[in-house]
């Protein structure tokens, strides 16, 4: 823990809530010994923090624009590159290898960090981790108006004058902290497509991307 303390620029107080940051539920289901209460608090740290950094960083940028660049750097992939950067993936507590490897799993590790660190000392403390390992994935040159794929999927359905897509679930499955939800769309009977995520939007979306290079 000396070490990863090191790593994070930050001391605990209370080593234990380190501890529990880095404990995944196949170790233990008590949710006061593993991460997932930590988890929750800490997205909510996360997304607040990414909010207010860009709001400040970006004065021009209207509503749409900040919105898309908070997605890019909240989401579960970018918060894993973070985890995996800075190594915190070598003190996870986990039955085996594979689950630490999980891009859920290095997602919600490094959440519940940004939890236990709010926890253990304020919001001002929190606030500093994320800025601190955040601000260097903000790409300035970015106008943040890239369209989403939802986007880009209904505006290619309406050239070919097609509805709206619709997106269907197909299997909702993991555990309540830890779903992976899998969902379909479908632009005739035989072209369709399946994403894949940690909740219903990121499924979508991916749906659509993958639809998408399918039809092109």
């Amino acid at each position: 823990m000396e070490k990863l303390q090191q790593i994070l620029q930050y001391r605990f107080n209370n080593i234990k809530l380190l501890q529990q940051a880095l404990t995944h539920s196949s170790v233990t289901g008590n949710e006061h010994r593993n991460y997932e209460r930590l988890e929750f608090l800490g997205d909510r740290v996360l997304g607040m923090t990414m909010a207010h950094l860009l709001y400040n960083m970006f004065p021009n940028d209207r509503e749409g624009a900040l919105a898309q660049r908070h997605v890019k750097l909240v989401r579960a992939e970018k918060v894993a590159e973070v985890v995996k950067r800075l190594k915190i993936d070598e003190y996870i507590i986990a039955k085996d290898r594979e689950t630490t490897q999980s891009i859920n799993v290095l997602c919600d590790v490094g959440e519940a960090i940004i939890g236990a660190i709010y926890i253990d000392s304020n919001i001002e403390q929190a606030i500093a981790f994320v800025e601190r390992n955040w601000r260097g994935l903000i790409d300035m040159a970015d106008t943040g108006s890239e369209k989403d794929y939802k986007t880009q999927l209904q505006e290619k359905f309406h050239a070919l004058k097609k509805s709206v897509p619709v997106y269907e679930v197909v299997t909702k499955e993991g555990t309540e902290h830890e779903p992976i939800w899998t969902v379909k769309v479908a632009f005739n009977d035989e072209l369709f497509a399946l994403g894949h995520g940690k909740n219903k939007k990121a499924a979508e979306q991916q749906a659509a991307q993958n639809l998408l290079q399918k039809m092109e």
